[in-house]
């Protein structure tokens, strides 16, 4: 049996997906949550496999309890049960450690092969929300990211200042200056200051 915890502030949600997964003979509801702390609770109490965790609830997001179990070292897999899939509550629900993201409006049958396949180890993810996930990490493997001092130096290096003058203006040592410049160009992919500026510029860094 796959045991299963329920993590939703709506009774009637919870309700409603514990008959759909207990209509099925390999899966059994074990525990209902309607906080994030309570589904943490649960959760270290009961030791489930899967636990269905809807992302906005009082007490605390399902993403934030999300990172706190897998901090915590719990056994079981989280899966992300949610009405939204904006590319921000998507990111934060991946790098919290869920092991997958499916919108409410999943037939019955997907959502309990979902809970299997996050069973097994796999990654499950609506389709519309492996794309945006898939464009979106695309998008920050392709775009550089700069602290907020070497943007600030690269901006002084882009209105033609020297490092001298760069120092003075943020207040910092030349050598300081001449660190973040050496990072930046590292991120960048460049050698030189000019470059550097392009490159920002072109990334829309700058």
């Amino acid at each position: 049996m796959i045991r299963v915890l329920l993590a939703d502030d709506h009774p009637v949600v919870r309700q409603g997906l514990a008959a759909m997964l207990g209509a099925e003979p390999d899966l059994e509801v074990v525990g209902e949550a309607g906080s994030g702390p309570q589904a943490e609770a649960l959760a270290a109490a009961l030791l489930p496999d899967i636990v269905l965790m809807d992302l906005r609830m009082p007490g605390g997001g399902g993403a934030e309890s999300t990172e706190r179990m897998t901090a915590a070292g719990l056994p079981c897999r989280v899966v992300v049960l949610t009405t939204y899939e904006s590319d921000g509550d998507i990111l934060r629900a991946v790098e919290a450690g869920a092991a997958g993201y499916l919108l409410k409006d999943v037939a019955r049958a997907e959502l309990a092969e979902a809970v299997r396949a996050a069973a097994r180890g796999e990654t499950v993810l609506a389709p519309s929300v492996a794309a945006r996930l898939v464009d979106r990490m695309r998008a920050r493997t392709e775009r550089p990211r700069l602290s907020s001092r070497e943007t600030a130096v690269l901006r002084l290096v882009a209105e033609g200042c020297t490092n001298a003058e760069i120092g003075r203006r943020l207040f910092i040592g030349e050598s300081t200056v001449k660190t973040h410049l050496l990072r930046a160009f590292g991120k960048l992919g460049v050698a030189d200051r000019t470059a550097a500026v392009t490159s920002a510029m072109r990334h829309g860094l700058l």
